[in-house]
Parts: structure tokens; sequence; C-alpha cells
């Protein structure tokens, strides 16, 4: 008979076996993380409302290979809370430049920004879960969806995702249980429940 705790486990030595190996400059157990986490990171990146997420992502796991030795807290969990930090603080910096750019185009042409007159687009190139996903936690406010993104999507535990948004972990949980309990209410969660069984 198949046990989930068997499969966990196994998924969690191939993943710090991947983490070791990437440590000791191994591009393959790099690329495992890489296959294992980026579409988690990529999720985490289009709720916090990245413009480019793909730049960001890459960004992101450029400062990961290049930090590598940085990390000395061996455990998967701690990697991942390492690497969605990377991601976000990248986040962070790309939207600051963008305003920042945005202030310079201004100044200089003295005219309104223009908005992108069919933001679907980018929503139609990304997959269907990271599109699901992004527009379930979308009516979220911005703090539940982050915590949500962050517990539920990138698997984050509660210590970790309160580090990464510097809170308590009780705000973390209250956060967490507000934005469930809403997404709960949510009918589209219901259909997708629905196709699913």
């Amino acid at each position: 008979m198949w046990d989930h705790a068997d499969a966990m486990e196994t998924e969690t030595d191939s993943f710090d076996e991947a983490l070791a190996r990437a440590r000791s400059g191994d591009e393959a157990g790099f690329l495992l993380l890489w296959e294992a986490l980026h579409p988690r990171l990529l999720r985490y990146l289009h709720v916090l409302g990245c413009d480019d997420v793909d730049d960001v992502a890459s960004e992101t796991w450029l400062q990961a290979v290049r930090d590598m030795h940085r990390f000395r807290k061996g455990s998967a969990d701690d990697f991942r809370g390492w690497l969605f930090t990377i991601g976000r603080h990248r986040a962070v910096d790309a939207a600051r430049s963008r305003i920042r750019f945005r202030e310079k185009v201004l100044t200089a042409q003295a005219v309104p920004p223009q908005v992108d007159a069919n933001p679907v687009e980018e929503e139609v190139l990304a997959g269907l879960s990271t599109r699901q996903a992004v527009a379930l936690v979308a009516g979220l406010s911005p703090d539940q969806a982050e915590v949500v993104a962050l517990r539920i999507i990138a698997g984050l535990d509660t210590e970790a995702v309160a580090r990464i948004l510097g809170k308590s972990p009780g705000a973390v949980r209250v956060a967490l249980h507000r934005g469930l309990r809403a997404l709960s209410d949510d009918p589209r969660i219901r259909d997708i429940e629905k196709v699913e069984q």
C-alpha cells in the first residue's frame, strides 16, 4: 500500500542529496533543485505582482548559484526559505527599479505612463496551475496573498514565512487562516474540487 509519509521522506532525502551535490559545485545537483523549486518560485513571484516574473526568477537563481557557498544551513526547508527570501528581495528591487524608470520617463517626456492594454497575454503564457493560483489569491489582501503563496504554493513552514516577511509566527498564522477562510468561500475553489473528484 502506498504510504504518503514514505513518499514525502523519499522526496526530502532526494532534495537533501541534490542540495548537498549543489553545495559541492555539482551542476546536476543544482539542476535538480531548480526543477523542484522553479515552478513554485514562479507562482510566488506572480502572487507578488512582478511585471517580469521570468527575469526576477532568473536573477533569483543567479544569486542563489553565486551565493551558494554562503548557505550553511543544510535542510531542504532552510534552502527553500533562503531561495524565496532572495526571490522576494529581487522582486522588491525590480519594483523599485521600475518605479525609478517610470519617474525618469515621466520627467523626460512629461507624459503619463502607458498602461498595458492586454495584460492577459502574460497569463496565457504562464501555466494553467500558475494562472489558477494567482487568480485565486488575487482577491485576498496583499498580506494574506503573500502568506498563502509562501505557505501553500511555496511550501514553507510558518517560521520561515515569518522570517521572510519580518512578522511574528502568530501574525503569519492569522493571515493564513483569514486567507484560507476567504478562499474556502470562493466558488472557484468548489469548481476546482468538483473537477478533481
